[in-house]
């Protein structure tokens, strides 16, 4: 079975979020911590690594015995789902070519995530609304009481960016197309939990200070590469739709 499933939708910010880009050629007086852009339009952007890395992150905290497993020893629909590059006994990575896992090969994920960028911009800028803000910020040593303030830009709540995943079903030599609509639904299992889990967490830095809520608006499922029987997109969908709050 060959086929492309594209999940889409909305991210919308409910709080003000960071995912920070570098500050190595910071001019004096800039801010301490700029958020990431894209560069031909200036606007904050979403790096696909981003959700990745999280949704990835909390599905593990959830199914492995142990979190703080490497990625390699994640429970094994999870490394079917998100792929996993094995480390050799040096330590190099072996590549990310989809390989048999019985191998001790890197095995590619079959959810493939894209970068996500502004998809309200316009709507912002009728209001009058620039979609980023600085935050200031200060800590303070217990012993000295001397002040180290830091400044923060961060998108603001209600920003949206478009979301868009590109799922492939597992290609096997045998097994039955019922086998492999079932694997479909397991993963798009797994993948309402992740957006469900992290609506309860937060992306990017400082969630424990009220950065990063996120909510998903509108998530989708549509074969655009070869063809799934109807009823199978129906239960993707209706699974997406259990995951919104």
């Amino acid at each position: 079975m060959f086929a492309k499933i594209e999940i889409s939708g909305t991210m919308k910010l409910v709080t003000g979020t960071h995912i920070g880009a570098s500050d190595a050629f910071t001019a004096i007086g800039a801010v301490d911590s700029p958020v990431i852009r894209d560069a031909r339009t200036m606007e904050p952007m979403i790096p696909g690594s981003s959700l990745k890395g999280k949704l990835r992150s909390l599905l593990a905290k959830r199914y492995n015995r142990d979190p703080f497993d490497p990625p390699d020893r994640d429970n094994a629909e999870l490394k079917s789902l998100f792929g996993f590059a094995r480390k050799n006994e040096g330590g190099e990575r072996k590549g990310e070519e989809k390989e048999n896992e019985e191998n001790g090969r890197a095995r590619a994920g079959r959810l493939l995530f894209s970068d996500m960028f502004l998809s309200n911009g316009a709507e912002l800028s009728e209001l009058g609304i620039h979609c980023t803000e600085i935050k200031f910020e200060n800590t303070i040593n217990r012993l000295s009481a001397m002040a180290n303030p830091r400044q923060i830009e961060r998108v603001i709540r209600g920003t949206e960016f478009g979301l868009s995943l590109i799922y492939e079903p597992e290609q096997r030599e045998k097994g039955s197309e019922a086998e492999d609509e079932k694997r479909i639904l397991r993963d798009f299992e797994l993948i309402k939990e992740g957006f469900r889990l992290l609506q309860y967490d937060y992306l990017g830095g400082h969630g424990s200070r009220g950065y990063g809520k996120v909510r998903f608006e509108g998530l989708k499922a549509e074969t655009v590469v070869g063809e799934l029987r109807s009823e199978i997109i129906e239960q993707c969908n209706h699974l997406l739709g259990e995951s919104l709050l």
